[in-house]
């Protein structure tokens, strides 16, 4: 059986850039801005000599009106069905946030084995702060 990880977690916390580094390309859109991933993006991965496919997802957002975060939100869900491993990733700067709780919610009626990915503390002053 071939493992398939979904990259899952709210908008803006590094979803597209991790899967950029585990597929070793530039296939996902980055910016600053909320929402540029909407839909599930497919990769292939080898991480330490285990080849894996990768899912790349735009960030989830509970308890909106917005209809094109409502696509996205169902765009998740379906990343987190077809995947074996979810990689929850959180913004260690910002902290854990009301969203990130939601996704948890969502990822606990999952099952699935889960990961806590923690991005954005590759800077001194973080690590100087907290470590």
């Amino acid at each position: 059986m071939s493992n398939i990880v979904a990259i899952v977690g709210r908008p803006n916390v590094g979803k597209s850039t991790i899967f950029n580094r585990f597929t070793e390309s530039r296939q996902a859109i980055t910016d600053e801005v909320s929402g540029v991933t909407r839909d599930r993006h497919y990769g292939k991965a080898d991480w330490n000599g285990r080849e894996f496919s990768v899912i790349d997802t735009g960030g989830y957002v509970h308890g909106s009106d917005d209809i094109f975060e409502s696509e996205i939100r169902k765009q998740v869900e379906l990343a987190i069905d077809e995947a074996n491993v979810i990689l929850f990733l959180v913004d260690a700067k910002a902290g854990i946030t009301d969203l990130d709780q939601a996704v948890v919610k969502l990822l606990r009626k999952s099952n699935k084995k889960l990961v806590l990915g923690v991005n954005k503390v590759d800077n001194q002053a973080f690590i100087r702060r907290f470590c």
